[in-house]
């Protein structure tokens, strides 16, 4: 898994902090940067938890394209 720049450029579309999207979901900052740098898998209620505060949906951040697994 590498990087997760659509995470990061769906929360600075929000103008969220790392902390304030870790806030919202109930993680550590560390958490959601972990997630952003590729470092960390999170889980699929982290995954929806994490759309659900940016409007987005699975598919838009976390599911790659033509990704079958």
């Amino acid at each position: 898994m590498g990087k997760n720049l659509r995470l990061k450029s769906a929360r600075a579309a929000k103008d969220m902090s790392q902390k304030d999207l870790a806030d919202a979901v109930g993680v550590t900052r560390q958490t959601v940067n972990a997630i952003e740098s590729g470092d960390y898998n999170p889980t699929i209620n982290l995954c929806i938890a994490i759309c659900r505060v940016l409007g987005k949906t699975l598919n838009d951040i976390f599911w790659e394209e033509g990704n079958n697994g």
